[in-house]
Order: structure tokens, then sequence, then C-alpha cells
């Protein structure tokens, strides 16, 4: 049966890898392999499973972010913080990079959608950075990595889903993954800041900023995001919320910002409806092709096999880590995000609970690996993204070279995370004694 587990499993990843549908190729290969092994019969404890993934109120929350961030996208909010952040920091030496970093953490915490942060900061910022004799490589770096942030910066779609699967609350996830997330913030702003210091011909300034009526228009441009910000974290730090509860304020939230955009319109409604609908849709079924090849792997004896092979690793724990975290990183080369949350870690989750590790500090370990997935070559989604809205003389090797940089403060965040398990735990803990919980 192990040599059979290991074809399921070589058999599932091929087929991915030649651009079969995740979804139909999760579902095909549980029900040749479960059918073969196990029976038809066995499959008669699916639905119960589907049946508890339709009707999981944390999942809820999917949807509403999701639309949350299509409505800001479309109400125009990118471009607003990009043209008041670049003429803020213009003047300074690789200010417009330090620019896209900051709007990228903002869009992170109100949008969150990888796709269109990337899209958008390509279209807007990029031609300004290659007008003023930017890298190419640091421009088409700082944008990728920038737009990733919203993987592991609340609220984000992924801690939704890793919680679910991991069985940690989403609440406490978001909050562990706050400090990381700023953490990677300001190491993107410290190596753009070096880069521009020690070769100030990949970065220069921009002399001539435009900054007429600039306070007014940072306060104008700022608070309202920073509002919606607060209102859909906070509510749920401070407890006053859940986190599907505050999709649904942050879902309002986005249509009063498009609202006093003036973006708010029959059409706009109905393409967000629609790609909320695609894009959650095609989540759900991605769960339910995972749930049933779990299902499969589980009855086959999978789960005892990794796990006999898991803890009995030289070094214990810190050997599991070692080699979790190394599965993942390697995995985002050929998978995205969405395959290895829930194929790889329903498996590696139940292994670090019997080594009894802190599900939530391990969680945000799998958030920011993730979001590193985004990054690597040669199926980095994000490269992708930024790559369709590139000038003809941005070559995808300037965007390869320019992202390794971030990989690298992105794999160093990973060790710090590790080598001090408070980055995680620190700030759930204080919420934690602060309501007496």
């Amino acid at each position: 049966m192990t040599a059979w587990l290991i074809v399921m499993f070589a058999v599932l990843i091929l087929l991915l890898m030649l651009g079969y549908p995740v979804a139909l190729t999760l579902g095909f290969v549980s029900m040749v392999f479960g059918g073969i092994f196990l029976g038809l019969d066995f499959f008669n404890l699916l639905p119960l499973r589907i049946w508890g993934i339709m009707t999981n109120f944390t999942l809820l929350a999917v949807p509403l972010f999701v639309f949350m961030g299509i409505v800001l996208e479309r109400a125009g909010l990118a471009e607003e913080l990009l043209e008041t952040m670049g003429m803020l920091f213009g003047r300074m030496r690789g200010g417009l990079a330090l620019s896209v970093v900051v709007v990228g953490a903002l869009l992170a915490a109100t949008t969150g959608v990888v796709g269109a942060t990337v899209v958008t900061m390509g279209v807007i910022a990029l031609p300004a950075m290659m007008k003023h004799a930017y890298s190419p490589r640091l421009a088409t770096g700082t944008i990728a990595a920038a737009g990733t942030l919203g993987q592991i910066i609340p609220p984000s779609i992924i801690l939704i889903l890793l919680g679910d699967v991991m069985g940690v609350p989403v609440g406490r996830l978001f909050v562990g993954a706050v400090v990381p997330g700023l953490i990677l913030v300001g190491l993107f702003i410290v190596y753009v800041a070096i880069k521009a210091w020690r070769h100030p011909e990949s970065a220069p300034a921009i002399s001539s900023a435009h900054v007429q009526n600039l306070p007014a228009r940072v306060l104008f441009t700022l608070i309202p995001p920073l509002i919606l910000i607060t209102a859909v974290l906070g509510s749920i730090f401070f407890g006053v919320a859940s986190p599907t509860e505050s999709a649904a304020v942050g879902a309002v939230g986005a249509l009063l910002l498009a609202l006093a955009h003036r973006k708010l319109n029959l059409a706009n409604l109905r393409e967000s409806m629609r790609l909320t609908t695609r894009l959650t849709s095609m989540v759900f079924l991605i769960l339910i092709g995972a749930t049933a090849f779990g299902l499969v792997f589980r009855g086959m004896g999978g789960d005892r096999l990794v796990l006999d092979v898991m803890t009995n690793l030289p070094g214990g724990v810190w050997g599991f880590l070692a080699i979790s975290m190394l599965l993942i990183f390697v995995l985002g080369f050929f998978l995205d995000f969405l395959q290895i949350c829930f194929i790889v870690v329903p498996i590696l989750a139940p292994i670090a609970q019997h080594l009894q590790i802190d599900l939530l500090w391990f969680a945000v370990l799998i958030a920011v690996n993730l979001q590193t997935s985004f990054l690597t070559p040669p199926f980095g989604f994000s490269l992708f993204y930024l790559k369709a809205v590139t000038p003809a003389g941005i070559r995808i090797q300037d965007i390869y070279h320019g992202v390794i940089p971030f990989v690298i403060i992105q794999a160093a965040t990973i060790l710090m995370i590790i080598v001090f398990p408070s980055l995680a735990v620190w700030l759930p803990d204080v919420l934690d004694r602060l309501y007496g919980l």
C-alpha cells in the first residue's frame, strides 16, 4: 500500500503540472485509487464531509472578503494611494519603490487580492519608475513582492483557509500574522533603502515631484482605507465581531468607499459579484476535491505512514520543521498556494499536533512560506501577473532576477519566526490575557 500511496501522489503532481484543473484532478485521482483499493462504498462518507464544508460558518468569510477586495479595486483605491505616496516619497532616493511597498501593505490590509494588486501597481507604478530611470530588476521585484503582502497581512483568504484546515481560530491567526507581516514590510523597506543608497543610479530621486495640496491629499486618501482597516481588523482583535461578521462589515465598508469615489454603479456591482462568485466557487471546488483526496489518503493508511516517517526524522521537532518548511518551499515552485494548502497542510497539521507544536505558530510559518510561492519561478503567479502588464523592453529574466532578494528576505523571515516563536504568538497571548481567556 505504501508503494501505491507514492504512485497516487506522483500521479496527482504530474497531472497538476500538466495543467489539468485542480478540483477535477483531485476528484479523479481520489475516485480511481479509492475505487480500486477501498471500494466505491467507502465514498459514502464523502457527502457528510462536503456537507460539513458547505455549512462551515467561518468559511463564509471567504466570499465576503473577496467581494470587499474586488469592489475596492474597482473603486480606484490603489490608483489614488499610489499617486499620493509617489508624491510623498518621490523626492527621496528610492522613493517610488518605497511608496510601492507602503501601498502594497495598505492594499493587503484592505483588498488582499494579490493578482489585482500586482496588476494595478504594474500598470500605474512601473511606467513611472521606468520613466525616472529605475533599474528594471528593482522596479519589477519591488512591485511583485509588495503585491504578495496580501497573503500574510490580514484579512487574508489563505489565513482563513489555513485556520479551517488546521483547526486554529481564524481570529487568533489574524492577530498572529500581524507582527510577521509588519516585519516583512519593514525588511522590504530596508532592502529598498539600502539598494538606493549603495546604487543611487538604480533608484534615483525625483526632483520635480508634484506636491501641490499634498497634506490634504494624504489626509483624504489615507483616512478612508485606515478607517476600513480599523473597522475590519479592530472588530476581530478586540472581540467585537467574529472574522465572518467583520468580513460583512468590510463588504459594506467597501461599498460605501466605492460610493464615495462615485464608482458604485450597476455595471461595477454586477462585475464584482460575478468575479466573487467565480473565485469563491473555485476555492470551494478545490476544497471539496481535496476533501475527497484526503479521505482516500487516510483510508489507504497514508496518515499513519507520514506520521511514522516524520516522527522518526533525525532532530525530532526541529527535523520535522526543517523538512516541512523545505517541502512547502520546493512545492511552491510548481504548485499554487491553494493546492499546497488543501493537499499538503492537512497531512502536516496532525503530525505537528502529535509533536506538540503550537499550531498557531506553525500556521503562521506556513502562511509566510506560501506567500513565497507567488514569487518563485517558474510558476510564481505574481511574476506572470506582472509580466502581462510590463512594457516590451522588460524581459521575464529581469523579473526573475528582481524577486530573488525578496524571496531571500521571506526565507529569512521564516527563519526568524522559527528562532523567535514569540513573533507569532506574543500578540495573540497579550489579547487573550487582556480579555481573561
